[in-house]
């Protein structure tokens, strides 16, 4: 009898599918239900409690992969409201759920209609409210709490996105600048999740960086990972676009891009699934710069790398976008040479402290401003009527 009761108790576990175990998870469909409140008591007036909530908590470390750990049948309910007896007038509230997610989560309701954004540490939102219990205003039958099907859809926060074509040297690069051990091999869509990275510096400050899966044409489109990578870039800070200086070719049926047309491959993708994005600081590489050949391939292009606009009239019509990405700095590189890669670290660090100052002028501008117009308006005030 015991072996039987521990069996099914094992088997009411559900536990994550095998498909799901090794995967990255960046979205996670999830049904919510606040509690039931609980019937009143006529006879004594009394009143049910009222149904628990459901809340999201925004939890640094925590990943979707958690979420479902915790919530196997992709289903959370809070407890139901006490029902009034005439030993407990006023019955108790049903038990609240709390469910930490990872930080960076877009809390999507069915429909696409965003509920909230839980992009700092702490960040919380009420997903599914309880019912009221029963009292003399509601003939004292408590009401069923909210139940929402949601979308939790997570966009990596990272000071750095690597944007590129698949086989350009991302995971190399990471791998070269960071701590981290992505799969590197000379086939297309080695990296087929995303994984953050952190560069460390000498004086102990830390960046972190992206490493996205290669984006393709049409990725605005959803084609390729489409959207699910060109969503973990809208929270980075400064783009980071990484160029084969030999170009690019998908398969045969694919035409190549050389690594200008690449630039405005990449650009006209970024400008196609959100213009904004083309507003971020960025600094463009040209990798495998220590292959032959390589110096008498980037020199047909480096005069338009400094003005893009001047290269326009090499660009392919269908690749010509109407916004063009501001590169702050232009770098060749290899990425398997650490003299090199110490270059680009040094550069997005400069890029990223400039950018910053920048902002922060700009914010003391303003509130100047702001005091200049109150002291005006001071000085107008006794004559105004």
């Amino acid at each position: 009898m015991v072996n039987l009761q521990t069996f099914m108790l094992n088997a009411a576990k559900k536990p994550i599918r095998k498909y799901l175990r090794g995967r990255f998870i960046d979205s996670l469909r999830l049904s919510v239900r606040g509690g039931h409140g609980g019937n009143g008591l006529p006879k004594y007036g009394g009143v049910g409690g009222q149904g628990g909530a459901v809340y999201l908590v925004a939890k640094e470390g925590k990943s979707l992969k958690d979420v479902l750990h915790k919530c196997p049948s992709k289903r959370l309910a809070a407890g139901n409201g006490e029902e009034s007896s005439k030993t407990r007038i006023l019955g108790r509230r049903g038990l609240d759920q709390q469910l930490e997610v990872p930080v960076g989560i877009r809390v999507l309701e069915e429909g696409g209609q965003l509920i909230a954004e839980l992009d700092e540490e702490g960040k919380h939102c009420l997903v599914a409210g309880g019912g009221s219990g029963g009292c003399s205003g509601n003939s004292f039958l408590g009401k069923a709490g909210q139940t929402r099907m949601l979308t939790l859809d997570l966009k990596l926060i990272a000071d750095v996105g690597l944007v590129g074509f698949p086989n350009a040297g991302k995971s190399t690069l990471v791998k070269a600048t960071s701590n981290a051990s992505p799969k590197i091999a000379s086939y297309p869509f080695t990296t087929i999740r995303p994984q953050i990275a952190t560069i460390e510096y000498e004086d102990y400050r830390q960046v972190t960086i992206a490493d996205l899966p290669g984006l393709i044409e049409g990725a605005h489109a959803n084609f390729g990972m489409g959207h699910k990578f060109l969503k973990h870039v809208e929270r980075t800070r400064l783009l980071l676009v990484i160029v084969d200086v030999f170009g690019f070719q998908l398969s045969q049926t694919h035409k190549k891009r050389n690594c200008l047309e690449n630039i405005f491959a990449l650009n006209k993708e970024l400008e196609l699934y959100d213009p904004t994005l083309l507003e971020k600081p960025c600094v463009l590489l040209v990798n495998k710069m220590d292959k032959p050949g390589a110096i008498e391939e980037i020199c047909k292009f480096d005069n338009f790398f400094g003005n893009l606009k001047d290269g326009l009239q090499h660009c392919p019509d269908e690749l010509i976008p109407k916004q063009l990405i501001q590169l702050d700095r232009v770098i060749p590189i290899s990425a398997k040479s650490m003299t090199e890669v110490d270059k680009v670290k040094r550069a997005i660090r400069e890029v990223l402290d400039e950018k910053a100052e920048q902002k922060l002028q700009e914010e003391r501008d303003e509130r100047l401003l702001q005091e200049q117009l109150r002291g005006k308006l001071r000085e107008r005030g006794p004559h105004v009527g």
